[in-house]
């Protein structure tokens, strides 16, 4: 009964951005006493779902969480281990919230590391950039999402696309990097 009223709330949640009051509860839980409806947000406090400031009621991270429900080969078909477990993808994909953002990616010049037109990419500012990560960077005042490389032998940074239509990019004046790539979110469309 908790996980259905969970899903409806989270339902709810999804469509108006905002938690129901205690009124919207009684109709969306299908049951006339407030004493159920109490009784329910005690359980989800308790299980650590929402969280109560004042008197007012917000979701917490485990609110938002999905089901992992084992894993599954990609190869030849066995059955699926069940295996319950719970994960927010947020925590999963963000290091650090504080001084991590969202970028859409237009173009195809990352096609090779699996980055595509249209993908979001998970930036984690101010993170210090290895060779071979890919990075969003300010090059002669332009900017782009290209993977760090070193020329070997003039010692000189370079940027270069995962796709062969691409030429290496070196900064004719200067060349920042603001941030490296941590995940990438793709929806796929049916």
């Amino acid at each position: 009964m908790i996980k259905t009223r969970l899903n409806k709330l989270k339902r709810f949640f999804r469509k108006y951005r905002r938690l129901p009051t205690y009124e919207e509860m009684l109709n969306i839980f299908s049951v006339s006493s407030k004493n159920s409806v109490f009784k329910t947000i005690k359980k989800l406090l308790d299980l650590g779902y929402i969280r109560k400031t004042g008197k007012t009621l917000s979701p917490t991270s485990k609110f938002f969480s999905l089901l992992i429900l084992g894993t599954v080969p990609a190869g030849f078909p066995i059955i699926a281990d069940e295996d319950r477990k719970y994960l927010t993808l947020d925590e999963y994909l963000i290091d650090d919230p504080v001084t991590s953002f969202l970028f859409t990616v237009r173009g195809d010049s990352l096609v090779g590391e699996g980055i595509m037109d249209g993908d979001l990419v998970v930036v984690e500012k101010n993170q210090s950039a290895m060779l071979g990560d890919i990075v969003l960077a300010e090059i002669d005042h332009e900017w782009t999402l290209k993977i760090l490389r070193r020329n070997q032998q003039s010692r000189t940074y370079y940027l270069e696309a995962a796709n062969p239509n691409y030429p290496p990019f070196y900064p004719m004046q200067e060349m920042k990097i603001f941030g490296v790539v941590k995940a990438v979110i793709r929806r796929l469309r049916n």
